[in-house]
């Protein structure tokens, strides 16, 4: 059942290869908070209720609900309404995409580790690739905070592979730290908006002192 949710999690990647609109890529986000807390809830096996709890906060609050609420938010104050404006084509984008996916699979068929399972691995690697893509290619700061969200959710996946021997210490200093960047990144977005209507890296190449 954990390897379904963890493909399910592979075709968000996938959607998000093909999708144009920012909103899309936010409510994909916040599916994205779902699945990784369905994920925590059949492998986290060995948590408490406390434990539980603090992945749902992390996963469920935070991820599907309060960063959609901040980047939509986000999108509404700087009237983005346009497309994202990748720089390849849909199809070229879905390609490489798969062969991120198919990358991971061939990196994970060489991994020989008792506690890490295949699916994650290929899961993790594939959404840190994907983020990576993700930002190379769009040109809207806000898909840049958000393919940074793809990346950290691949971290997350790969934390819960090993999920039953981390400490919620970890848990709750990786969730400060995503919780500091998106809210300086949201804050930097509004102050570019403020300036640039479109919030386009492109403008940025014309600031000068």
């Amino acid at each position: 059942m954990t390897d379904l949710v963890l493909i399910l999690f592979l075709m968000t990647l996938l959607y998000m290869a093909i999708a144009n609109r920012m909103r899309s890529f936010v409510k994909i986000l916040a599916l994205q908070g779902v699945l990784l807390f369905l994920v925590a809830l059949m492998q986290l096996k060995e948590y408490t209720g406390i434990g539980l709890a603090w992945i749902l906060t992390e996963t469920i609050v935070f991820k599907s609900i309060a960063v959609p609420c901040v980047l939509f938010r986000t999108i509404r104050r700087n009237k983005i309404t346009r497309e994202a404006e990748p720089s390849l084509p849909q199809f070229v984008s879905l390609l490489i995409a798969t062969l991120i996916i198919a990358g991971s699979v061939l990196m994970a068929g060489m991994v020989d580790d008792a506690h890490l399972g295949k699916t994650f691995f290929v899961a993790a690697l594939s959404a840190i690739f994907f983020g990576l893509y993700f930002i190379a290619t769009l040109r809207k700061l806000l898909s840049h905070v958000m393919g940074y969200m793809v990346i950290e959710n691949g971290v997350t996946v790969l934390a819960l592979a090993v999920g039953n021997e981390m400490p919620l210490l970890i848990n709750l200093g990786v969730m400060l730290d995503i919780f500091a960047s998106v809210l300086i990144l949201g804050i930097f977005i509004n102050k570019i908006g403020d300036v640039f209507r479109d919030a386009d890296i492109g403008e940025l190449t014309e600031l000068r002192d």
